[in-house]
C-alpha cells in the first residue's frame, strides 16, 4: 500500500506526496520512490499519475504529507511532477517524472511492434 498525504496551499491548489513502488523494468519489482504532484485538487493529482500509467494509485488518509521542502521543489518545477528515491539517501536531487517512466513517458505495459 502506498503511503502519502497532501497539503492544501493558500491559493486553493494541492500538493500530493505519495510513496510508490518504482515501475518494474523487467528485472523484478522496483524500489520505493517518493512522487510529488501539484494540481488543482487531490482527484486531479491522482488522475495525472493514472494517465501516465501508474494505475494503482490511491490516497488514503494524510499520514505522510509533503514537507515544506517538497512543496517548494514541486512548485518551482514547470511540470509539477517530481520523484526521488525513498527513503532518501544522501543529497539526491528531485527528478522529472519522465526520468522515472522511461523514454516513452508511460509506465503501462509495452505495446508490441506491428
Amino acid at each position: 500500500m502506498a503511503g502519502g498525504g497532501f497539503c492544501r496551499l493558500p491559493n486553493g491548489t494541492v500538493v500530493v506526496a505519495l510513496t510508490l513502488t518504482r515501475p518494474a523494468d523487467g528485472a523484478g519489482p522496483g524500489a520505493p520512490v517518493r512522487v510529488l504532484v501539484h494540481a488543482a485538487n487531490r482527484a486531479r493529482a491522482l488522475t495525472r499519475l493514472r494517465n501516465l500509467g501508474l494505475r494503482a494509485v490511491y490516497l488514503r488518509g494524510n499520514a505522510q504529507p509533503p514537507t515544506p521542502d517538497e512543496i517548494t521543489a514541486v512548485l518551482h518545477h514547470p511540470d509539477g511532477l517530481l520523484w526521488r528515491a525513498a527513503p532518501q539517501t544522501g543529497q539526491e536531487l528531485w527528478h522529472p517524472i519522465r526520468a522515472l517512466l522511461g523514454p516513452a513517458g508511460y509506465a503501462g505495459p509495452a505495446r508490441p511492434a506491428a
